[in-house]
């Protein structure tokens, strides 16, 4: 199953023209500068804009083509502006079930599920004002799920919230994602959070597709534009498998080996994502004696050569993940490594992305 989504619509100095297959299952983030399209797009898949050449089709069923148009009150989807827009009058548990009553399917998400995701047990009886930024925004989201959705809309939800109420948001919103069946469209400009939470990226420019796929691949195809700024690496998926509290670090278990990272506290067994930037990863011949303490055995799989006079971006394999390396091409040289080569990786330094 899947999101088919083609819309076309414009106004003068803008338009929009894409053509997307989404997974069914997962976040998929709309990123890019303001101004590329992504709360447009959002709209029309809500039925707020209409492309009347549009066609959307969410797990096979027709919510617009040229000769239907389900309006937006008829289409079961949740959505959550940055603002979450609550009723002052009501009590959190009020607006609550105002977003359940005029759901014909509200047992989707039932309510004290949503309740307990979103951890806003200790909020129901209060009103909007005595909320926290965070907190009204949690409640707009668990009142966005009490509508039984089949599909999630979020524009920009942390958008109007300090760094403090982020991080405190940030996961309730993972959980959504690992918890729910519920596809996400999440809108962003903010890469820290596409790479925590998405599955799937979707990136706009000037209304069109610029790039798009899974996380991972949508890192891989910019690692040569992101270095011009040192932002060029991926991410890896992994568990939390020892702590060891003398040294204050943490094991994680990938799939192509073990990194130890600075303890953030997670349970062992926890899963989590792992940054690892281009710049922090040097290579060698065989393994060294040294204070990087991540080596770890991989196969050169290529070099990108056109990132700056000076540099190189090697991809490297390490079991069925890979990271990326910038060096020197003097290093490379000298090191006389070729793409199939054995090499031994060191990571010197990643973040963790819970």
């Amino acid at each position: 199953m899947a999101i088919e989504a083609r819309f076309a619509i414009g106004w003068p100095g803008f338009a929009l023209d894409v053509d997307l297959r989404l997974p069914a299952r997962g976040v998929t983030a709309l990123f890019g500068h303001s101004g590329s399209g992504k709360t447009t797009l959002l709209r029309c898949v809500a039925g707020l804009e209409r492309s009347r050449a549009g066609r959307l089709y969410v797990d096979g069923e027709c919510w617009q083509d040229g000769a239907h148009w389900r309006p937006p009150h008829r289409r079961p989807l949740g959505y959550v502006f940055q603002d979450a827009n609550l009723f002052p009058h009501l009590s959190v548990l009020d607006n609550l079930r105002y977003g359940q009553r005029r759901s014909r399917d509200a047992g989707r998400v039932p309510l004290e599920q949503a309740i307990a995701l979103l951890g806003i047990e200790p909020l129901l009886q209060r009103r909007p004002e005595r909320l926290s930024g965070g907190e009204r925004q949690r409640v707009g989201i668990a009142r966005a799920l009490a509508v039984g959705p089949r599909l999630l809309l979020m524009d920009e939800p942390l958008a109007a919230l300090d760094a403090p109420r982020k991080r405190e948001i940030l996961p309730y919103l993972q959980r959504l994602r690992d918890e729910l069946a519920i596809p996400i469209l999440y809108v962003s400009h903010a890469l820290d959070e596409v790479l925590r939470l998405a599955d799937h990226v979707v990136e706009l420019e000037a209304g069109r597709v610029r790039a798009q796929g899974p996380l991972a691949q949508w890192l891989a195809g910019h690692a040569p534009g992101a270095d011009a700024d040192g932002e060029a690496g991926v991410v890896l998926q992994g568990e939390v498998a020892e702590r060891d509290p003398h040294w204050h670090l943490a094991r994680v278990a990938c799939a192509g080996g073990d990194l130890w990272l600075r303890d953030a506290g997670l349970a062992c067994g926890r899963r989590v994502r792992v940054r690892v930037l281009a710049r922090d990863v040097a290579l060698a011949t065989a393994p060294v004696h040294s204070s990087v303490r991540n080596q770890l055995p991989g196969r050169l799989l290529a070099v990108l050569d056109d990132v700056h006079p000076a540099l190189a971006l090697a991809r490297v394999g390490v079991g069925p993940d890979w990271v990326l390396a910038r060096v020197t091409r003097q290093a490379l040289a000298a090191l006389g490594l070729q793409p199939g080569d054995p090499v031994w990786v060191q990571v010197k330094t990643a973040a963790l992305l819970e």
